[in-house]
Order: structure tokens, then sequence, then C-alpha cells
């Protein structure tokens, strides 16, 4: 079977880890997968190194000075459109750009936007009802999918890369040395990945902690990640108001080296997650797999996914207390709830991913086109 997975970035945003993670758990079940994307900026390629096993086709994508979000989703459509070549029996698009660029697709919707501005609430209409068949990443978004669509999404969650966070959460030396430089350097923290933008619930968590503070003032707020296609000037600008207006003075990282990344949410206190919208929640299931405490919204994907296995919060003033509870508990030790998480993440692997979507492949070809079979591994 011939796979196309396609992309909008090089850059580490979730659907972006998604997509390489299953390119390499399907071309280790022997499939032959390509993924394509948009090389950004000049990217000579993705955030990190890709299974030589799995094909790459980057197509440049140059930055274009005073553009529009809206102009610039419109150019990365067009890009990605003349630019793919299709000879696969399956085409499948991980985003609205990928989607709009190819047509008739398989789609993942991983979480749904709302769009004020007339080009991209088309685009983001067009990328639903144009695809043949429909993946979600939990039964939250299938439902809000077939709400909205009458659409009814097969859901396949994500998987996780347990090995590489839970190494980095264990008594091996390196790890050890690797969790001890960022403490150095940052001290005791709370831990958010994702940057700073309003589906992240970033200024309520600069008020959560400002709260929070005042138990414990030895701890530091820490933001890593960020790479995005929006225009949150406006956002930042009110971050920033409160930030100075509260007296909080987060450490902003950016975006963190792919190999560095295990070891600074293992070293974390407690990982917040107060994002407004999600679809999974992989960030999250890292730090499970970490064996870090997370403290996420109160939405009803997030209990979905994670149960019992997180502290949740509707407000700043919870949340703060949450930390608080979540920090005692990481100072005294791992909780129960600690241990089902990692549990949890352990659970949701790549490789069970992966067989299911060639299930859902085999089950829902192009029209009058039959997927060559693929023989892999058994389990």
């Amino acid at each position: 079977m011939r796979i196309a997975l396609l992309t909008y970035s090089t850059r580490p945003r979730g659907g972006v880890v998604h997509t390489l993670n299953l390119a390499e758990a399907l071309a280790a079940l022997g499939t032959d997968v390509t993924v394509w994307s948009l090389a950004r900026s000049g990217d000579q390629g993705f955030f990190r190194n890709v299974d030589p096993a799995v094909r790459q086709r980057l197509l440049p994508f140059p930055d274009v000075a005073g553009e529009t979000v809206g102009d610039r989703i419109v150019r990365s459509i067009e890009v990605l459109r003349s630019g793919f070549r299709s000879d696969y029996d399956i085409v499948h698009a991980q985003d609205c750009i990928s989607a709009n660029a190819v047509g008739s697709c398989i789609r993942t919707v991983h979480h749904l936007d709302r769009f004020t501005t007339p080009v991209l609430a088309a685009c983001h209409e067009k990328a639903i009802v144009t695809p043949y068949a429909h993946i979600c990443v939990s039964r939250g978004v299938a439902s809000e999918v077939n709400e909205g669509w009458g659409i009814s999404p097969t859901v396949i969650p994500n998987g996780v890369d347990f090995a590489r966070f839970a190494a980095a959460a264990s008594d091996r030396c390196d790890a050890v040395a690797a969790r001890s430089r960022w403490r150095t350097g940052l001290g005791r923290y709370v831990l958010a990945v994702g940057g700073i933008e309003p589906r992240k619930g970033s200024i309520d968590l600069i008020e959560a902690f400002a709260l929070l503070r005042r138990e414990d003032p030895s701890l530091q707020l820490v933001f890593a990640g960020g790479e995005t296609l929006f225009d949150y000037r406006d956002y930042r600008a009110e971050f920033e108001r409160c930030r100075a207006e509260l007296g909080v003075s987060p450490i902003i990282l950016g975006s963190i080296d792919n190999d560095a990344l295990p070891a600074l949410v293992a070293a974390c206190e407690v990982f917040a997650f107060p994002s407004t919208k999600e679809g999974f929640g992989l960030a999250a299931m890292e730090a499970l797999a970490a064996g870090r405490p997370v403290v996420a919204r109160e939405l009803p994907v997030l209990r979905e996914v994670f149960g019992d296995t997180v502290r949740y919060a509707s407000s700043p003033a919870q949340m703060a207390a949450q930390m608080a509870r979540a920090t005692a508990h990481s100072s005294s030790g791992p909780d129960d709830r600690t241990e089902r998480g990692r549990l949890l993440a352990q659970s949701l692997t790549w490789d069970r991913a992966a067989r299911a979507h060639l299930e859902f492949y085999t089950a829902h070809p192009p029209a009058g086109r039959q997927p060559r079979a693929t023989r892999y591994p058994s389990r």
C-alpha cells in the first residue's frame, strides 16, 4: 500500500508530531509512506530526524514580507496543490491546508477551529466537507463533527512516544544530568508547552501562577514551544499587560530542540495544560509518560482522554489550587494518579494507532480504487 500523509509545516506543532510518528509506525509495518509538507522559511527538513524508511517531499515556502494570515494560508494551499503529485493508494490530509490542497482525501480532524474571516472560514468548511472519509483522535471531536456536519468520523487515538519520555525521567546517569541542567538554569518550575496563544489559555495560566506564587514563591513559570501560522499579536499584548500587572516574569523559551524536550518535561514540578480547546492533548500525555503531575482545563474531551490521571480546573483560582496540590505531591514522591497516568501513556502506542489506520485505509479506498494489500508484522 502506497500512502501519502500531508501536513502543513516542518515545525513542531501537534499535528506535525502526529504525522511523523504515524508515518514511521506505518513504515515499520511494511507500507510505502511519503510525508508531504511545506518547508517554511528555508527549512531544509523537519524539526527532528525522520526514519529513512519514510520518504519526504518538502515544497519550498519562503516568507513574504507583509503577508496577512489569510494570504499566507491561501498561498500555502496553492503551493501544496501545485507541487503535490498523487500516485498513491491513500492520500491522507492532517489539517485544513493540506485537505484544501488535495481535494478528495481522507482527513484527520484533530480539533475544530472557529474563524470569522470569510476566506479562513471557507477553507475550514471545505476541509471538512470535501474529504471522502474522516478520522478524529477523540470521541469529543468526532461528536462535534457529527453535530456540525452530519459526518460520523472513526476515532483513532494518538500514540505516545512513551519510551522517550519515560527514559528522560529515569535514574540513568545521562537522564539525571539532563534534568539537573534544566533545574540549574530554571529552578523549580511549572511548565506549559505550546506557546502563548488564545487556545492554549496562556493568560489564565499567568493569573493562576500569580496566585500559586503566593503559596510557593520559589516556583518559576516556563513556556516552551509556540510555532504557529496565526497572528496572535493582540493576545500577546494582552498577555504582557496581564503579566506586568500581576508582577509575573515567566521564562519564555520558544521552540526547544527535539532532543532536549523530554528532559525539560521530566524536570518540571507540574505540567500545566490550561487549553480552552484540544482534540487529544498529546503534550500532556507526554508529561504523564515522564511521570509528571498534570493540571488540565476542565474540558469534556480531556476527561475522555485522561480520565482520573490528571487534576482538573475550570478557573485560574482552581488551577492555582490544583497546581499547589500537585507540587506538594511531587515533592513527597509519585502518587497513585501519577502511576495511573504513566500506565495510560504506555498503553497508547503508535504501532496500535498505525494498525488501526491500516484497517481504516483498507475499508475506505478512494472511489474506484482498491488499495494494494499490505503484509505487516503480527503483534
